[in-house]
């Protein structure tokens, strides 16, 4: 994965510089964290929390616009107040109060939306397409973002480094790209002060993200997905270290044919020593990067995630479909109160040098993940980049995931996703499939319907012919009389084009539930 492990190890190398330790016997003075800090956006017409530590049995008094809290620390030095709802607005001071004075200044009352995931997610504009005109454009102050540094803790951490940016041509190229294109169209349609905060980082697998409470677990493939089990048992890196090798030795010579006719180099082999050394340590990203910044308020969360998880040779991309929903309930447990989440379906992207079907087994996943209440999915088959898996289209998946909050968190009437598919019927020769989401219609952008594929039962996929029919695709070839299964750009770089009316693509999905998932040809 392309950039992946030098992004990754990066965060490793500066973890211990960049964590924050604090020492409750050691604190004097009242302390807030890093992320109640000046230019901060709170988050609007729900209770805020306010934490921080002083000296044991301290009384500490904090305000913010009309209201004034009083608290007493605890034995260890903590303490924390909660503002009743507080209304949009600003700028503000926040003052907290023991034997110091804290004055947190440019407070802004707003939308809070926390975006997390890996590479693509912590991805800056300045890797965007049109990046200049973009930062050009982003004189927008009542936009911040807060990103939390990079680091891998054993224990869950107390505090973070980080500070809120404002939105600004000379700050921008550093916000995370996903997350601020959406945070600009919420701002733009809804005229309020929008908080982003960029935890991700690059590189990194789900089961690093979700608490370990005491020993590292994850879910198991055969369980409810509340259920956990040991990790997986060690893979025979051995022989995955051959296959590695001889895989490597074919690319040394594509690159040097791909330079030599000025191409793009094809997509490196990951060494599975250190893809398999990324999910030895489930729950550090938790510990180190969601931990302190928790109970701080926010609106919900957007989640771009799993090409890691997709690498079939080193992991388990099948047991992604119990993973993403322990994640969510995970963080809302912690949080304490079930805040919406979405995340961005992986994109369409050549894997040819990356074995198997992980690819579609994870975007599979996070469409059955979509049953989990208050939750919603950005389909991405379509503005992806064949041999890129940073694809640059930012601005999409941002406008498609503000689309979901639009709609399904603030109450707009908008298309909030693309067709979904909703089952399926035999009719005769025919199979039929249907779908929700079908907005102004079920649409072939182009010519003709492209990308399903049809089996009987010897399981021998073939192209299918195709016609919709309302909010249903109705599929069958000449050869299959008695058609079993379909499947619909069930490919990690497919050819497909079915849309609804309001112009947002269709979801990969299949019919079958065959064991042994393989990819037509």
């Amino acid at each position: 994965m392309r950039n992946h492990t030098s992004t990754f190890l990066l965060g490793i190398s500066m973890a211990s510089s960049l964590v924050v330790g604090l020492s409750n016997s050691a604190v004097a003075d009242v302390k807030l964290p890093s992320i109640i800090s000046n230019h901060a956006v709170l988050q609007r017409d729900t209770v805020v929390p306010v934490w921080g530590w002083a000296e044991p049995g301290e009384v500490v008094t904090a305000a913010v616009g009309d209201q004034t809290k009083t608290t007493t620390t605890d034995a260890k030095g903590k303490w924390m107040v909660k503002f009743d709802k507080l209304k949009s607005g600003g700028p503000f001071t926040l003052t907290v109060k023991g034997k110091n004075t804290i004055e947190v200044k440019d407070v802004l009352v707003g939308e809070v939306w926390l975006g997390s995931g890996q590479s693509n997610m912590a991805g800056g504009v300045n890797g965007a397409n049109d990046a200049a005109t973009e930062k050009a454009a982003a004189n927008l102050p009542q936009i911040r973002m807060f990103t939390v540094a990079s680091s891998l803790l054993p224990t869950a951490g107390e505090d973070c480094k980080g500070s809120w940016i404002v939105c600004s041509p000379n700050t921008v190229a550093g916000f995370s790209a996903a997350l601020f294109f959406c945070g600009r169209e919420i701002h733009k349609t809804l005229g309020l002060p929008v908080g982003l905060i960029n935890s991700s980082v690059g590189g990194a697998h789900i089961e690093m993200w979700i608490s370990q409470d005491p020993e590292p677990q994850v879910a198991a493939p055969n369980a409810p997905a509340t259920a956990a089990v040991p990790a997986p048992a060690p893979l025979d890196l051995n022989a995955l270290r051959a296959k590695y090798e001889s895989e490597l030795a074919g690319w040394d010579d594509a690159a040097v044919a791909a330079t030599a006719a000025k191409k793009p180099l094809p997509p490196k082999p990951i060494d599975p020593a250190v893809g398999r050394s990324r999910i030895g340590a489930p729950g550090r990203l938790y510990n180190g990067m969601i931990a302190p910044i928790i109970p701080y308020a926010i609106r919900g969360m957007l989640w771009y995630q799993g090409e890691s998880n997709a690498l079939k040779n080193y992991c388990t991309p099948e047991w992604y479909q119990y993973l993403l929903p322990m994640l969510i309930k995970d963080w809302r447990t912690k949080w304490g109160y079930d805040f919406p989440v979405a995340w961005v379906q992986l994109p369409n992207y050549d894997t040819k040098n990356i074995k198997g079907d992980g690819w579609m087994v994870v975007q599979e996943a996070m469409l059955k993940s979509l049953k989990v209440p208050n939750t919603g999915m950005v389909v991405a088959i379509d503005i992806g980049e064949a041999g890129d898996i940073h694809p640059k289209n930012k601005q999409d998946v941002g406008r498609r995931l503000s689309l979901w909050a639009l709609g399904a968190v603030y109450g707009q009437k908008v298309s909030i996703s693309g067709p979904l598919p909703a089952g399926h019927k035999v009719n005769g020769s025919e199979l039929v499939c249907s779908f929700t989401h079908a907005d102004g219609g079920l649409v072939a952008k182009g010519d003709e319907l492209k990308g399903f594929m049809i089996a009987g039962a010897d399981k021998n996929w073939m192209p299918a012919n195709t016609k919709i029919v309302g909010t249903t695709v109705v599929v069958s070839h000449p050869d299959i009389k008695e058609p079993i299964a379909a499947r619909y750009a069930w490919a990690d770089n497919p050819d497909c084009n079915l849309y609804n009316g309001e112009g947002l693509p269709a979801s990969p999905f299949r019919t079958d539930t065959w064991s042994g998932i393989e990819k037509p040809d």
